[in-house]
């Protein structure tokens, strides 16, 4: 079992605005000091919103910049997230739900929380799945045009869910875990 004797001695802030960029120095068991880079932005959420009884699910489509940057991916199809403003995080699923796709959720069902990338980031995201009745409109767009987000919802059979997933055409970390949580926990529902 490592030593817990690290110490962070002293934070350097490389820059500031929806989230914040740090170098640590960081004090190590043996006395040496190390430096390590840390994306602070705080908690999040990720629900997966879906309907019971016609067995579909509504996922975003949305334009990221690190996909873009690394492989050119025009957009990801991925579940319904956000960084917590919100006390609760069930309240912060509600509000994201109504941002990014229109959508009022029923129920939430509380899944995990966890750490998304311990290795650089803060992050620690709350996974949750709701329900809707309402119908969707594929093709809506959502999002908060002041924070230059444009999302398309998505609706989508939770069969045809699972093929994408076996299909390895699903590359959001946060939506696979989701779908495949569901999976283990409501297999009926991803029955064709």
């Amino acid at each position: 079992m490592p030593s817990h004797t690290h110490a962070i001695v002293r934070t350097d802030l490389l820059h500031e605005g929806w989230t914040k960029f740090l170098v640590a120095t960081i004090r190590l068991p043996d006395g040496r000091t190390a430096t390590r880079e840390i994306e602070d932005h705080g908690a999040a959420i990720c629900v997966l919103p879906c309907n019971l009884k016609r067995r579909t699910a509504v996922l975003v489509r949305q334009f990221r910049a690190p996909p873009f940057y690394a492989l050119k991916e025009e957009d990801t199809l991925e579940a319904i997230a956000g960084t917590l403003e919100e006390e609760d995080p069930v309240d912060c699923a509600r509000r994201e739900a109504r941002e990014e796709a229109g959508l009022a959720l029923d129920t939430i069902e509380y899944l995990f929380t966890g750490w998304t990338m311990p290795g650089i980031s803060t992050e620690r995201m709350h996974f949750f799945l709701g329900t809707y009745v309402d119908d969707i409109a594929d093709g809506r767009r959502g999002g908060l045009p002041h924070e230059h987000e444009d999302t398309l919802t998505v609706e989508t059979s939770l069969a045809e869910l699972a093929r994408l997933v076996d299909a390895g055409e699903i590359n959001d970390v946060k939506t696979l875990l989701l779908i495949q949580t569901a999976r283990l926990r409501y297999p009926q529902l991803f029955s064709a």
